[in-house]
């Protein structure tokens, strides 16, 4: 009994462990291949020489709501998406857990919501989220040009679903943009997410 125990044990930190396995920030961005709601493939390998924001995202999370609700997600993906960036939305949820979509159905939340990231690709399998270690939604990542992982964690300094927040919040994707793209060092380069669990 006491030794299945421990095998249980064993496996159950396993598994926690491969929930949690992550890339360090200044580490080379794992590369992947996931399909978007339009049915074309993506890899991150293809942007080579542009910066990429991933976006773990989730519509029912009403940390996720908080930022899509009066457009100010949409007004950022416009901006830096215009300025060259590769923005990918990636929806991690299994299927049967809150979050999870169809092709179709994601299509069709980009089209409702007016989602201005370059693609939502779908990871219901999870690989790629456990790959980053993407524990909440949203929770964010932007890789540089080179493929180095640069800044990983929350969208904003401000933890709460409250929208009025936003505009008081330290947004850390586009500062951490800023200071790349000016060739400055990144104050916040790892920040701790908040948000909703991602269901995997």
């Amino acid at each position: 009994m006491k030794k299945s125990l421990s095998l249980l044990f064993a496996t159950s930190f396993v598994f926690a462990s491969s929930l949690l396995a992550s890339v360090e920030t200044g580490a080379k961005a794992p590369d992947f291949t996931l399909s978007d709601t339009t049915g074309v493939s993506h890899s991150l390998s293809d942007f080579a020489g542009k910066y990429v924001v991933l976006e773990w995202t989730n519509h029912h999370c009403p940390f996720v709501m908080k930022h899509y609700g009066d457009g100010d997600m949409q007004a950022l993906q416009k901006s830096m998406t215009e300025d060259g960036v590769v923005w990918l939305q990636v929806v991690s949820s299994a299927e049967g857990k809150q979050g999870y979509v169809t092709a179709a159905e994601g299509e069709a939340l980009r089209k409702d919501k007016e989602m201005l990231s370059t693609a939502m690709l779908l990871d219901a399998s999870g690989q790629v989220g456990r790959a980053y270690g993407a524990r909440t939604t949203p929770h964010m990542y932007l890789i540089d040009p080179e493929g180095t992982l640069i800044y990983q964690g929350a969208i904003d300094s401000i933890k709460s679903t409250r929208q009025r927040d936003i505009a008081k919040a330290k947004n850390y994707v586009q500062a951490a943009y800023d200071s790349a793209q000016a060739g400055e060092p990144i104050a916040d380069a790892n920040t701790v997410p908040y948000g909703c669990s991602v269901k995997y």
